[in-house]
């Protein structure tokens, strides 16, 4: 495998979202702390891409700075946000109003925390489509009514009236996805939207986001730390670890023929139901606190085909190979690396 650095490597494919080396540091009782590093991710247009890793090791921060959704204050942020070519670093906070919700939207983790609770979610959907489309209140409302019932809330025209807390868990995710893609953006982040649901719950919000995927061919950036969401979500996969992407490739590859030692553990700790009665086996050591990062590899602590004197030493960039996939290895294509299906 070839170790060009993968910055240098000109994507031929249209991306509808493009990170290119973005850093984050907040201002800490450490001083300047960075806690995601040189970050590079692209969403292809109509595609979704996983973004996996322990937590901690920076996923939601990266989609709260391509959201535009850290503080003002006490946070520094460098490198380029590219959506649809338009860079949204250089955005002011007027101008952030208007991209968020139109053309990028965002749902998160805990459905109830990000709905108001002194409003009706009818109110909440069509608040989206006065805002950036300057819609009539009762064209609104009927657009809230035509997207509860896109998301799978029977007897909308009912609901529409009904408030958070008249809902369950799992329709008040549906209800977050009706606000996120009311207005039709290109582009969805999804952190972490099913894991406070139960399995059967879950399957349905995953079939429900792929049908929303095909009929408005959107992008995703999914963010999860489960693998058998990724593997039936996904088409391309990065992970992260200790705030940066350690590895980028395709589904199939991640799975059958990992390129990391990281991606590797991470595969190694899923349960094998074949194998009761023996030992879970997990990755060696614990996440280093940003501010402990060490100046060379940073999983070199915790690697078990670690080299002192090749890994210890300096930083290491994350490499591009023939095949596309991008390794942050200092021992890039000498590895034979286990995947689950071996």
């Amino acid at each position: 495998m070839a170790t060009a650095s993968l910055a240098e490597t000109k994507s031929q494919r249209q991306d509808v979202l493009g990170v290119e080396d973005l850093s984050v540091e907040f201002f800490t009782e450490h001083g300047w702390t960075r806690v995601v590093d040189n970050v590079n991710i692209r969403v292809p247009r109509g595609k979704t891409v996983g973004l996996v890793g322990e937590s901690g090791s920076g996923k939601t921060v990266t989609s709260l700075a391509a959201m535009g959704l850290l503080p003002r204050h006490g946070t520094r942020v460098t490198g380029s946000i590219q959506l649809d070519g338009r860079d949204l670093t250089t955005l002011a906070e007027s101008q952030w109003a208007e991209v968020r919700g139109s053309e990028i939207s965002m749902v998160f983790q805990e459905p109830r925390r990000s709905l108001d609770p002194a409003f009706t979610v009818g109110h909440q959907i069509a608040e989206v489509v006065r805002r950036h489309e300057g819609a009539s209140k009762r064209d609104s409302h009927a657009r809230a009514v035509e997207m509860l019932d896109a998301v799978g809330i029977a007897d909308a025209k009912r609901r529409v009236r009904a408030y958070p807390h008249e809902f369950s868990g799992g329709m008040c995710q549906r209800v977050m996805l009706a606000i996120a893609m009311v207005c039709k953006p290109k582009l969805l982040i999804a952190d972490e939207p099913t894991t406070a649901l139960d399995v059967t719950v879950q399957k349905e919000m995953l079939r429900l986001m792929k049908e929303l995927q095909r009929e408005f061919d959107l992008s995703i950036l999914f963010i999860t730390h489960d693998l058998g969401v990724v593997a039936e979500m996904c088409d391309e996969v990065s992970v992260m670890y200790a705030g940066q992407v350690v590895e980028s490739t395709g589904i199939d590859e991640l799975f059958t023929a990992p390129g990391h030692p990281y991606t590797e553990g991470l595969l190694d700790a899923i349960p094998d139901p074949r194998a009761r009665g023996s030992r879970l086996k997990a990755i060696p050591g614990m996440v280093p606190a940003p501010w402990l990062w060490p100046r060379s590899c940073h999983f070199f602590d915790r690697c078990t085909y670690a080299i002192a004197d090749r890994c210890g030493t300096e930083p290491v960039p994350l490499l591009a190979g023939p095949d596309g996939r991008g390794i942050r290895c200092a021992r890039v294509g000498e590895l034979e690396l286990r995947g689950i299906d071996q």
